[in-house]
């Protein structure tokens, strides 16, 4: 350990027997304790997460020295952090589902996909968990577009467990670019490199990601029967993402990539669909609408959908006349979190994880529940001659519902992020990523594999870049690897990686009305997760040593 003053803790990653390797094994074992409890015991998640908190309290008090007193409120800044803006976020997407079903519209969004789905859930799996998430997570990320996909795809009558592991993993590779691009923003920043050909690293690796992405969900949906009589959607969906990465890396802003991409997936998608049918099974074939529906109805179903696109579009990228974006990060305020002053970073100065942030106008949370109340008002004055009847009192009756409905979420998802929190600012996480790191040229291989757990253990992309960024572009110095390749893996391997963070699944299982599903939901997407990540391993050693050298910008 670094003498430091008594009040001050800075992480050793040599803390257990000064052996960096004992070290990272240890601070494996909260992890483990997670995911063997959650998928080979099926405990309730929380139970779960109660189990692996504990133990990375002790290894952080035991194994790395850090006082008591500041590894229980590193728990606290994580449970708060969980509050806001996560669940802030996930209970305000859900709600704005809940105000369609408890409206009747919800009935009317159903018709409107299966239209332009020509009937077929599996399509229509595509429209949703993979253009339309994609476009939300370009938009806003955080959580949000899964929960919003997840409740549109059981809404269709999608098997509930099927519907949350075809979403995750159709919106996996976006999310690096998710929320303007903050990931790529974030990693490219620590690690000393320009964002844009860290991006465009990126935009090249994704498209042979994105390949298998629409293929994999059509087999969750429906096996290979859905593969057979789908492939040619599949194809036109990946040409369109894939086309959209590259054009939106390379030829307009990185930061729109998520944006452009999946807009052009579904324009292209939809744009197919009028030219061709697949054949659809009569139990994967949506129930005809009992009428034919207006515009008015249209518009009205959707209004949550689109214009929850407005609001986000105006509050990230308005700036004509009004710099929005800038006027509604203006009001965010950060302060360092009581009793964690002394946490510094393993490689010195504050870690920047003590300083806690309160978005309160411009997280996306706030921009839902405005999108909300518009909806509750436009629902309340139109009605539909009582057929949609919602009163204004009773669309916000409806979020404390959510509120209620969502309580065991909410708990789970604090006690993972206090997991998250101890283990990053005691030290446990970096550990893992050095001990990776110290494998010289064969890092190239497991590069992603950092990106991946940072965004297991933590649910965020982001988090995963501001851990390793530094440490990615130090190890590809040190072995003479592309750092804009290391780094941008980071984010790529981390979207893969939140296939499975207990965040992603708490939140999935909680909009498909499936709390507690989250062993077996885990169980089933776990396969998917390793194999993506493998799969990116691969095409990053390949890249490094020039086979595949062109990927890399």
């Amino acid at each position: 350990m670094t003498s430091l003053p008594a009040e001050m803790f800075q992480p050793d990653t040599s803390a257990i027997g000064a052996s960096l390797t004992w070290s990272a094994l240890v601070s494996l074992l909260p992890l483990v304790f997670f995911f063997v409890a959650l998928g080979a015991f099926s405990l309730p998640t929380q139970w779960c997460a109660v189990g692996s908190l504990v133990v990375a309290i002790i290894v952080a008090v035991i194994g790395f020295d850090m006082p008591v007193g500041m590894s229980l409120m590193s728990a606290v800044e994580g449970a708060a952090f969980g509050l806001l803006p996560i669940i802030y976020i996930v209970i305000m997407a859900v709600w704005l589902y809940n105000l369609t079903e408890r409206s009747g519209r919800s009935k009317d969004v159903q018709a409107v996909f299966s239209l332009v789905g020509k009937g077929d859930k599996r399509i229509q799996g595509l429209l949703i968990g993979f253009a339309f998430c994609g476009l939300l997570e370009g938009l806003a990320g955080f959580g949000a577009p899964v929960a919003i996909a997840c409740a549109m795809m059981w809404a269709l009558g999608l098997p509930p467990v099927r519907s949350a592991i075809a979403v995750m993993v159709g919106n996996a590779i976006n999310v690096g670019f998710g929320a303007m691009a903050i990931p790529v923003t974030t990693v490219a920043n620590l690690g000393g490199e320009d964002p844009v050909v860290v991006g465009a690293t990126m935009g090249r690796i994704t498209p042979i990601l994105f390949l298998l992405i629409p293929f994999l969900m059509l087999f969750i949906l429906d096996g290979f029967r859905g593969i057979k009589q789908c492939w040619l959607a599949a194809v036109v969906s990946w040409f369109g993402m894939a086309a959209g990465h590259l054009v939106g890396t390379h030829l307009l802003s990185y930061e729109l990539t998520a944006v452009f991409a999946s807009l052009l997936s579904f324009i292209l998608l939809a744009a197919l669909l009028t030219r061709w049918s697949p054949t659809t099974p009569e139990e994967l074939r949506s129930p005809p609408a009992d009428e034919r529906l207006s515009v008015s109805q249209t518009v009205l179903g959707l209004l949550p959908y689109w214009l929850v696109v407005i609001v986000f579009a105006i509050a990230k990228l308005w700036t004509f006349g009004v710099d929005i974006p800038g006027a509604l990060d203006s009001t965010t305020f950060s302060f360092v979190w009581p009793g964690l002053e002394g946490v510094m970073a393993a490689q010195g100065g504050q870690n920047s994880a003590v300083v806690f942030s309160v978005p309160w106008l411009a997280s996306p949370g706030t921009m839902l529940f405005l999108t909300g109340l518009i909806v509750c008002a436009v629902y309340a004055a139109s009605d539909g001659g009582g057929k949609y009847r919602l009163p204004f009192r009773e669309g916000l009756r409806t979020l404390g519902v959510t509120i209620y409905e969502l309580r065991i979420s909410i708990l789970t998802i604090c006690l993972v992020m206090s997991l998250a929190y101890v283990m990053n600012l005691s030290g446990q996480t970096v550990t893992i990523g050095a001990w990776l790191s110290a494998t010289g040229a064969a890092f190239a291989f497991l590069s992603p594999l950092l990106g991946w757990i940072g965004t297991a253990v933590t649910g965020s992309a982001t988090s995963a870049g501001a851990l390793f960024g530094n440490l990615q572009a130090t190890a590809a110095q040190s072995a003479n690897l592309p750092p804009q390749l290391l780094l941008g893996v980071n984010e790529v391997g981390g979207g893969i990686g939140k296939i499975i963070s207990p965040q992603n699944l708490a939140i999935a299982a909680s909009a498909v009305k499936s709390e507690g599903s989250e062993s077996e939901i885990l169980r089933k997407a776990l396969p998917y997760s390793l194999s993506l990540i493998v799969l990116l391993g691969a095409i990053t050693f390949l890249a490094s040593n020039g086979i595949l050298g062109f990927l890399v910008v």
